[in-house]
């Protein structure tokens, strides 16, 4: 099987609670979601590719948190292969504008995500950008359907950002919207915004078909 990832090289996961998965607990410490399952996948696929997987996400995390651990958290482990999924809290930031808490707007998101990126090139790692996503389709709740709306800025700035600094994408959310026309919301998580297995699941299969390619 032709495989972007090479065995013996490192690929570190970063981001949220979605990528967390009480990774701090877990005994492989690699959590209990799309990271974990992404690395069983590759075992059972390829038995001779050996490939270091580090999980850093952190829960309720935002673009400004990665940003303020981004030398101890990536750039200290020098992976060959960075992938980043983050953006729903900082929509939910926007969205609830409490007091004390930045106002992460997308230009703001933009603009921090755009020097994450930067000061990542500059180590020679092939980049993965997974959107946001939100698992709903109700646009006629008045939370659920502000967040989908909202949701669509913030997707499109991961999207440029994927073009301006040529990395790889997934497109996440199309998939779970496709998913969601054949089986209701529950099958997939027990709220919008974190997957269960099942979700995990969909999400680790992107990956490994994406890198396939």
């Amino acid at each position: 099987m032709a495989f972007s990832i090479k065995s013996g090289q490192k690929a570190l996961f970063i981001g949220d609670s979605i990528t967390d998965c009480v990774r701090r607990t877990e005994p492989s410490r690699l959590g209990n979601g799309y990271v974990k399952i992404f690395s069983e996948m590759m075992v059972a696929n390829m038995p001779e590719t050996k490939v270091e997987i580090i999980n850093k996400g952190i829960g309720g995390n935002t673009i400004l948190d990665l940003e303020k651990r981004w030398s101890d958290d990536m750039l200290y482990h020098k992976p060959d292969w960075l992938s980043i999924l983050v953006g729903i809290n900082d929509i939910h930031r926007t969205f609830m504008k409490t007091e004390g808490w930045e106002n992460l707007t997308p230009e703001r998101f933009q603009e921090r995500y755009d020097s994450l990126l930067e000061r990542s090139a500059k180590t020679g790692c092939r980049i993965i950008l997974i959107e946001p996503f939100f698992i709903s389709t109700d646009r006629t709740d008045s939370y659920r359907g502000a967040i989908l709306g909202m949701l669509e800025d913030y997707r499109k700035i991961v999207w440029k950002m994927s073009r301006d600094h040529g990395t790889l994408l997934v497109k996440i959310h199309d998939t779970f919207q496709k998913h969601l026309k054949y089986r209701e919301v529950e099958t997939f998580c027990g709220e919008p915004v974190h997957p269960n297995h099942t979700g995990h699941i969909i999400i680790a299969q992107a990956l490994f078909d994406l890198l396939k390619k």
